[in-house]
């Protein structure tokens, strides 16, 4: 098992070579919930995410025994950079095996913190069986959570906490393969045994919540999902016994969910949270937690290495979600005027057109008209309706697309 004593002692051998990073205040999701709600960001940490923290302690407690070609480990995205900044920091060379089928900028920027990295394996599983294989040859392995030292790194998370905020009554987490919760819930316990620890999976992997059902780790299909960054088939067996005995409860969200989440943490709090960071307020506001009235509720934002081209889909059908973009197909005569005095109605209604385009040579189309495909930033889903009922008010059939 891993003691407070033993995240202290992690605290005191990384505290110079990580981040503490901020507890803030949430006003927003504070009334949204009606309890005192707070953000600890490790978005901010180095390298985008919490996994720096384990990594650290691993390499600086084992420094006297790495293996002669330095580390080596298996991830499809944190956890391969936070080695390669903890390797990088603590001047040993690193060796990251990825999935073949890992992002361009996650393998790149595993590869700018200065390791080398090895493409190996269609799943993490296979990824992991391989980077074993070859720990072998005389690197030192780094489990991604299954380790006493990276799971005392994690939990200097919760000294942060309590250090600013020593009364919390809820504290909510990200699980994949479990160390992140398993060290926050040791330190939590320790030192508020009241406090209730919940952990939040994707639907898409629900590993921990399968394990706690069977009463041991069973491994789980997964789904594909925007909270890549928990997607473990199968939980620790040390983080398991660990979330028995301190874990109180384990609960899922759904993709939809997240993306609204990652939605509004960007806009409500320009936090840039990736699908696994945002799954906390995903839970908070969708999973029918018993939340504390009145009580104090600490979120732990886990990273924020989302890929761009990733974040703009999500951003998209977060927004279409909310009312606050709509796409509507009118179909028009092809006579000069006629768009314009479209826009106008649209524009008298306080719709901003963000796309328009016309399309004559549909196979059902009369020649004598067109369709007008337009995309409307709009305030909200009543707006939209105001949009559509001015629309047809003027006769034009419109239809949301």
């Amino acid at each position: 098992m891993v003691s407070l004593a033993d995240i202290r002692g992690a605290e005191e051998r990384i505290r110079d070579h990580v981040l503490a990073t901020p507890l803030v205040y949430s006003p927003t999701f504070s009334a949204m919930i009606g309890a005192r709600v707070f953000l600890k960001l490790e978005n901010l940490q180095k390298a985008g995410s919490f996994k720096v923290r384990g990594a650290m302690n691993t390499i600086l407690s084992q420094n006297a025994s790495i293996g002669s070609k330095g580390v080596i480990a298996a991830s499809a995205g944190n956890h391969a950079q936070g080695v390669a900044v903890a390797a990088q920091l603590a001047g040993i060379a690193a060796t990251i095996v990825m999935p073949e089928s890992v992002s361009i900028s996650k393998e790149e920027a595993t590869r700018g913190y200065g390791a080398e990295v090895i493409l190996r394996g269609s799943s993490l599983d296979e990824t992991l069986s391989y980077a074993r294989e070859r720990a072998a040859e005389g690197y030192t392995f780094i489990h991604p959570y299954d380790d006493p030292a990276v799971i005392a790194g994690q939990g200097t998370i919760a000294l942060e906490i309590f250090e600013k905020l020593p009364d919390p009554d809820l504290i909510v987490v990200p699980v994949g393969g479990g160390g992140l919760i398993s060290g926050i819930a040791t330190v939590a316990k320790a030192l508020r045994p009241s406090v209730r620890v919940v952990g939040v999976q994707t639907a898409a992997c629900p590993s921990a919540v399968a394990a706690r059902r069977e009463g041991a780790p069973v491994r789980v299909e997964a789904a594909h999902s925007i909270a890549d960054g928990i997607l473990v088939n199968t939980l620790g067996s040390l983080p398991f016994a660990i979330m028995e005995r301190y874990v109180d409860d384990v609960v899922t969200v759904s993709e939809d969910q997240i993306a609204m989440a990652m939605v509004l943490l960007l806009e409500r709090k320009k936090v840039l949270a990736e699908g696994a960071g945002a799954v906390p307020l995903a839970a908070l506001l969708n999973s029918g937690l018993e939340i504390p009235q009145d009580g104090t509720v600490v979120l732990v934002i886990s990273g924020g290495n989302v890929d761009s081209p990733l974040l703009g889909r999500i951003i998209r059908k977060g927004m279409l979600k909310k009312g606050r973009i709509v796409g509507i197909s009118v179909v028009v005569d092809d006579t000069p005027g006629t768009l314009a005095r479209l826009l106008e109605v649209i524009a008298g209604n306080r719709g901003n057109i963000l796309h328009i385009h016309h399309e004559r040579f549909e196979r059902d189309l009369p020649v004598q008209v067109i369709r007008v495909e337009l995309e409307i930033e709009t305030r909200s889903h009543a707006h939209i309706e105001e949009i559509l009922n001015a629309l047809r008010d003027h006769g034009y059939a419109a239809e949301v697309q």
